[in-house]
């Protein structure tokens, strides 16, 4: 491997911070803040996407366990806490949009945010937070 590269090996704790971030605020500030302040009607709707995978109750309240896992969760991966849990959470409500996105609509076009994210999410899940993070041990 090319040495200008490897030089990049001591700044990947760096770069997990950079994807913590910036994922984190996405889920907190465009995904769930949004639901969170929509109200029942909202959670509703979001709940609704259980549906396709038989889930076929209590839809107002997956809808707000969402909202508040995206809003908290972007949260708590910002800071580095939990983020191993945080990510699973978050992988799971992804793939669920995922497949709501994909099975009704427009295919996998339409489902290219969410994977992309549940994707993130799942490479998190298996790196953890990084040395720049409440997580990390002294």
């Amino acid at each position: 491997m090319n040495l200008k590269w490897k030089s990049l090996d001591a700044w990947s704790d760096a770069g997990l911070l950079i994807i913590r971030c910036g994922v984190g605020a996405l889920f907190m500030c465009l995904h769930g803040f949004p639901r969170l302040m929509g109200g029942p009607d909202k959670w509703n709707s979001t709940g609704r996407a259980l549906s396709y995978l038989g889930i076929d109750f209590g839809f107002t309240m997956w809808g707000l366990a969402a909202a508040l896992i995206m809003t908290f969760g972007g949260a708590l991966m910002i800071i580095g806490l939990a983020v191993r849990p945080v990510a699973l959470a978050l992988f799971v409500i992804m793939a669920v949009a995922s497949i709501w996105k994909y099975y009704p609509f427009a295919g996998w076009g339409a489902a290219d945010h969410p994977a992309t994210m549940a994707v993130v999410c799942l490479g998190l899940l298996f790196t953890g937070a990084g040395k720049y993070s409440l997580d990390t041990k002294t």
